[in-house]
């Protein structure tokens, strides 16, 4: 029997809820409020900083878009630090570093949706073995805003890495072997190890590894092919090589080795491309959902784009105010060493990594910018600011 006009328009719909979003669609910059004359400023100064073999931003990339749609990236530079590295690759693929960290803590929150997980729950309730060292009043909500008081890394990181541990090793080690700086909810610490108790609790309560749980819930759907917890499934030569830190100078863990690129590190080895990371960005602004795929709900997407710091009657006011964090995702913090830019109001949620990368998006605006390079952060800072601040001078 042939099927009725009625069949045939329901089943498109079922093909158009369900398909893959991939790339943002390329618009001019007139058509997205963007002035080009005003952008060309941090191509510039992108381009002016990757020129020659001494340059010190080896390679990088920018991407801006606006309301859904996206300008094409722009690359500069080399895929790599060395001198005779080749021009970049316009399908490069960056090590995001930190900006990991907000992609798993959007994972726990589809499992906070599907009534897996409460964020004011004890930690304890997911991973008894987190109680060790008087670690109890830890609340899962504490892990998401930095506020629990664990370290950032373990003390002996660089040992596990020489070693080659594997993630449970590093997750055991979180929960048992980590004591607090201070109580939960009573200060602010960047903290990676939280997040990997985060994605320890996103396996355990999954059954499937979180680089497994977030392929399967928001790069599969997202039509993100080009993005992964860890290298499985890309093409290596791919990879743009990054700066290293002193310590790992020599080697055989750094951020450039199969080691760390195959370990895929909830708090920093995940890999994308611009392109789809602007994807992930209008999700947040467009309230979980992009090209009818729905990942997150406008209310989970809320309370991750928000300051949440006023949730805790223990926290001083002035980090409250001043330092605002999301579930996950950080928000701007003009007027302080951390902005990333003078352009920028509080209430901006984005994130940033070690290895120069620097992503945000703009609820006022509808704009968005993904900007990655190679370049360590820490040995210059301003300069991913400076590109910032011209990229949203861009906007009118």
């Amino acid at each position: 029997m042939k099927p009725t006009r009625r069949q045939l328009l329901a089943a498109g719909a079922a093909v158009l809820v369900s398909a893959p979003a991939a790339a943002l669609p390329v618009a001019a910059p007139a058509d997205l409020g963007i002035d080009p004359r005003r952008l060309q400023h941090a191509y510039d100064r992108l381009a002016g900083w990757t020129r020659g073999p001494d340059a010190p931003v080896p390679g990088g990339a920018i991407l801006v878009g606006r309301h859904g749609r996206a300008l094409p990236p722009r690359f500069f530079g080399r895929q790599g630090p060395e001198p005779d590295a080749a021009p970049i690759r316009e399908d490069a693929l960056f090590l995001m570093a930190s900006i990991t960290k907000p992609v798993v803590y959007m994972a726990a929150m589809i499992l906070v949706e599907r009534g897996r997980l409460n964020l004011t729950d004890p930690v304890t309730r997911y991973v008894p073995e987190f109680a060790a060292n008087g670690k109890g009043a830890v609340l899962v909500s504490h892990l998401f805003t930095h506020t629990s008081g664990l370290p950032d890394m373990l003390p002996n990181n660089a040992e596990l890495r020489r070693r080659h541990a594997d993630l449970p090793t590093f997750y055991a080690a979180a929960a048992r072997d980590t004591t607090l700086a201070f109580a939960p909810g009573t200060n602010l610490s960047y903290q990676s190890m939280g997040t990997a108790v985060v994605a320890d609790i996103v396996g355990r309560l999954s059954g499937v590894p979180v680089a497994e749980f977030v392929k399967r819930e928001i790069f599969a759907p997202l039509g993100l092919a080009s993005t992964r917890l860890g290298i499985a499934g890309l093409d290596r030569d791919r990879v743009v090589r990054v700066q290293l830190q002193d310590y790992q100078v020599g080697s055989d863990f750094h951020w450039n080795s199969r080691y760390w690129q195959d370990l895929g590190a909830p708090w920093g080895g995940m890999f994308s491309t611009p392109a789809d990371f602007a994807v992930v960005l209008h999700l947040l602004l467009n309230g979980g959902a992009v090209g009818g795929v729905r990942v997150l709900s406008p209310a989970s997407v809320r309370m991750m784009t928000t300051n949440r710091l006023n949730d805790y009657p223990d926290l001083p006011e002035p980090l409250r105010r001043t330092q605002p964090w999301g579930l996950g995702w950080r928000l701007n913090h003009p007027g302080t060493p951390g902005s990333w830019g003078d352009l920028l109001g509080r209430d901006v949620f984005g994130h940033t990594g070690a290895t120069g990368t620097l992503v945000w998006a703009d609820p006022q605006t509808g704009g968005f910018a993904v900007i990655l390079t190679n370049a360590l952060r820490e040995w210059a800072p301003w300069r991913l600011v400076h590109l910032s601040n011209a990229v949203a001078a861009a906007f009118v």
